[in-house]
């Protein structure tokens, strides 16, 4: 099953107003597990010290730099990615709420974007695991980021992380999940890759291990078959997730406070 026209759709749900994209995204907080773990790591950011640029390299809906955007507000953020239409949604967005004097929405291949030093962080969710040339990425990354600026990425390991093990029943059938170039990341494998690339200090950890990988099931992964079957699941979902999301919570909880010693995610942090 194709992820991707899914979202479109619930984005095309919640794109009609401000006070909408606003609660699409803190539906998006409060239902993806990777998006607790990178709200842990800005928290922490916030509280070492000071970012003064940001580079969100792969923005997708934007969800992220409207929460780095709160969470450093004296920051000025660019935000790129390679689909156009999301590109004009984030603008129109951002302009709406007042913030488009620090928050900018551009395209950018990041196989060949670079700004020489020229941000304190750069964020990188769910991105890498769709670039076959991720070493030149990483070496991108390592030219546009300021002296002890860091990387911080979520991907997919290669714990089963991708979907490309999660087949249906029915002989072929296809992934969850299927716009993948790898099969994750193997820990130490991106590790050495941003060494080589000349970051300094890479630390990695798995996310998604027993509680997550519960979580993302009850919470991403069936209700999103049930759409892909009929948009008329639309109409249940809020009493679905009445029913399962204080146990989903818990389980989040326990997954981003926890050490697992294997799971289908990664969070990867890179210092230069």
């Amino acid at each position: 099953m194709q992820y991707d026209p899914i979202k479109r759709s619930l984005g095309k749900v919640f794109n009609k107003s401000p006070f909408l994209r606003k609660t699409f995204y803190r539906l998006l907080d409060l239902l993806l597990l990777r998006s607790w773990h990178v709200r842990q790591e800005l928290r922490n950011l916030k509280a070492s010290g000071n970012v003064g640029s940001i580079l969100d390299a792969g923005s997708g809906f934007g969800q992220y730099t409207y929460r780095m955007s709160s969470l450093f507000p004296q920051a000025q953020i660019k935000a790129v990615d390679i689909k156009p239409e999301q590109i004009e949604d984030c603008n129109r967005f951002f302009s709406q709420i007042g913030r488009s004097n620090r928050v900018m929405f551009g395209f950018a291949d990041l196989t060949r974007f670079q700004e020489n030093e020229a941000f304190d962080l750069i964020l990188s969710i769910d991105v890498m695991e769709h670039i076959e040339e991720d070493e030149q990425v990483f070496r991108n990354f390592a030219v546009s980021l300021k002296k002890n600026g860091m990387l911080l990425i979520s991907t997919p390991s290669d714990q089963g992380g991708s979907g490309t093990h999660d087949y249906d029943h029915e002989e072929g059938a296809q992934g969850f999940i299927d716009e993948h170039v790898r099969d994750g990341y193997n820990i130490g494998d991106i590790q050495e890759k941003l060494k080589r690339a000349g970051f300094s200090r890479v630390e990695a950890r798995y996310s998604y291990g027993n509680p997550g990988k519960l979580s993302w099931k009850l919470s991403m992964k069936y209700p999103i078959r049930l759409l892909g079957v009929s948009k008329l699941f639309f109409v249940v979902l809020p009493f679905y997730y009445l029913l399962v999301f204080p146990v989903c919570a818990l389980l989040n909880r326990a997954d981003v406070n926890g050490t697992h010693a294997s799971g289908t995610g990664l969070i990867v942090k890179a210092w230069k």
